[in-house]
């Protein structure tokens, strides 16, 4: 094994944008209404929410626009994720005043601007915002940039569904993925009731799969790349279902029936709620 350090994605921006201004030039007017498995969210509001992300990332990173401070602070983890909830849904809805055509004139202006930025960021300098469900409280910009680019890959993945166009399923594009996903482990298994040296073993098949471990120890769990040997538990299952499963785009009872599991009950039945978003 060895220690899941930097995974690097900035250089993946330019190319993941242009697929996405690609597939929605590409749509008929009847798509951008087209529901997707992102909850009530249609494609045009998807879209929105991309358009948001790179606004909020250009103005508060690149350009020390001051933050907006909630009325309340958020308290915890769920309150921190019922504010970000109410932030989406608000843009969202105003959102929904722009044409198609406008959603795409913008966004094909930040999102070139968003992958320069990345670009230009040192990999281990101090994210302005700490990956909360990889249980951070402090994180590096390779860590924050990679969870943008698992955002941006998921959200053109419920796009690309809804509107029947090919998943970026190569291995160049989902591999890194799921290498940033795979940190989820550690808030999933933070209070599992097992003892420090426990492992969980998680193997992807297919072309971007790979096998990683996490494991117990003084400090918490940490995610290696590889197979620990004992195994607490383990866990088999395809990436597809890998990455609806970090991404919340998979019942209970799909996954328990799609993904192979042994061993410990306690780390298995945490494996199911592992979210790589804030949920």
């Amino acid at each position: 094994m060895e220690p899941l350090g930097v995974v690097p994605t900035a250089h993946l921006f330019p190319g993941l944008h242009r697929h996405l201004i690609e597939l929605l030039r590409a749509l008929e007017p009847q798509d951008w209404a087209r529901p997707t498995m992102a909850s009530r969210w249609t494609v045009r509001d998807v879209a929105a929410h991309l358009l948001d992300s790179q606004i909020r990332r250009l103005s508060f990173q690149r350009d020390g626009h001051p933050l907006v401070a909630p009325d309340r602070a958020p308290s915890g983890y769920g309150e921190l994720v019922t504010l970000l909830n109410d932030l989406n849904a608000d843009w969202v809805r105003a959102a929904r005043r722009f044409s198609p055509q406008l959603l795409v004139e913008f966004l094909a202006v930040t999102g070139p601007q968003v992958a320069e930025l990345f670009a230009s960021l040192d990999p281990h300098g101090q994210a302005l915002f700490p990956v909360a469900w990889a249980d951070e409280s402090e994180s590096e910009h390779w860590f924050d940039v990679g969870r943008e680019y698992t955002e941006w890959w998921h959200h053109q993945a419920q796009l690309r569904a809804a509107v029947g166009a090919p998943p970026l399923t190569q291995r160049d594009w989902l591999h890194p993925f799921l290498e940033i996903s795979v940190k989820a482990f550690r808030r999933a298994f933070r209070e599992a009731p097992v003892g420090a040296g426990a492992a969980f073993v998680f193997q992807v098949d297919g072309e971007a799969g790979g096998t990683w471990s996490a494991l117990e120890g003084a400090e918490g769990w940490s995610v290696f790349r590889g197979e620990a040997s004992p195994a607490t538990a383990r866990a088999r299952c395809d990436a597809d279902t890998a990455w609806r499963l970090f991404f919340n785009a998979l019942s209970d009872g799909d996954a328990r029936r799609l993904i192979e599991v042994e061993g410990a009950e306690e780390l298995i039945t945490r494996l199911y709620s592992a979210r790589a978003v804030m949920v």
